[in-house]
């Protein structure tokens, strides 16, 4: 546990976004209210074997989930996505949000509990398992993610599909970007947009890369991506008119960033939404 615990401080710590400064006394104060939630996500993958039967792979998994995702308090939120425009066509990944860090660990307890409760029978909820196994190749990975304040929580549910493009960069961690650039940014123009339906942030604390600092934008359609990025151009001109200035401001906040980045687009499952 201390091993853990080092983490957190580390991580907390060289978070730029978690930097708070001295000099606006309001923006600290509303940083320090923010209390981020821990995100786990797993990524699965289909499975290969052409024998195996996907069509009553909806109507299994929402019997865990009604059975087990939906009655564990400590699980916030829940998500299924699938591969919409990804280097991966077999890609499903599972999203859980936990309010503290220790909650994941005190959820699993809670799963295995409510696993007993709802197949009670030992080999019908080894039948049920091994059932869902079979969807997916016995390899997957995990990360964990720690949110960032900057976010436009999704207003209401939809029983249609919703797209979530994905940009994941590289905080290049040398301390030349301006955080302050990165939520003007928010203010003036992510937060501003007509075409989000949400919009979170979230950043590595337990996985392959230390560096990932992940952007997720919520849309109703495909399409509104590319209208998406016409409004962002839209709006950061009319925040900054004077060319010169707009340009040094972005290469400011630019600089938080090593350049590199990945885009993924996924959609999600509506009924395996929590």
């Amino acid at each position: 546990m201390k091993t853990i615990a080092k983490l957190l401080v580390f991580s907390f710590i060289i978070s730029l976004f978690g930097v708070v400064n001295a000099q606006e006394e309001n923006q600290q104060s509303q940083e320090e209210a923010y209390e981020p939630v821990y995100i786990t996500m797993t990524t699965n993958h289909w499975s290969g074997d052409p024998d195996t039967d996907f069509s009553d792979w909806l109507e299994t998994e929402k019997k865990y989930f009604e059975n087990i995702t939906m009655k564990n308090d400590l699980i916030l939120n829940s998500g299924v996505y699938t591969h919409y425009f990804t280097a991966d066509n077999s890609e499903i990944v599972l999203v859980n949000v936990y309010r503290t860090w220790a909650d994941i660990e005190k959820a699993g307890e809670i799963n295995q509990k409510l696993i007993e409760e709802a197949w009670p029978n030992e080999e019908e909820r080894r039948a049920f398992f091994d059932k869902q196994s079979s969807y997916y190749a016995p390899h997957h990975n995990d990360e964990i993610y720690q949110s960032v304040q900057y976010m436009i929580p999704t207003a209401e549910a939809s029983t249609e599909p919703r797209i979530y493009y994905v940009r994941t960069s590289e905080l290049a961690m040398n301390g030349e970007g301006s955080p302050e650039n990165f939520k003007q940014y928010f203010e003036k123009v992510t937060k501003k947009s007509k075409k989000l339906k949400g919009y979170y942030t979230h950043r590595h604390l337990w996985g392959s890369n230390s560096r990932e600092f992940a952007e997720v934008f919520v849309f109703d359609k495909l399409g509104e991506i590319e209208e998406f990025f016409e409004e962002q151009d839209e709006l950061l001109s009319a925040s900054w008119k004077d060319e010169n200035e707009r340009n040094t401001f972005m290469e400011g906040m630019n600089k938080l960033f090593t350049g590199w980045h990945a885009d993924y687009v996924y959609r999600n499952v509506p009924e395996l939404m929590k």
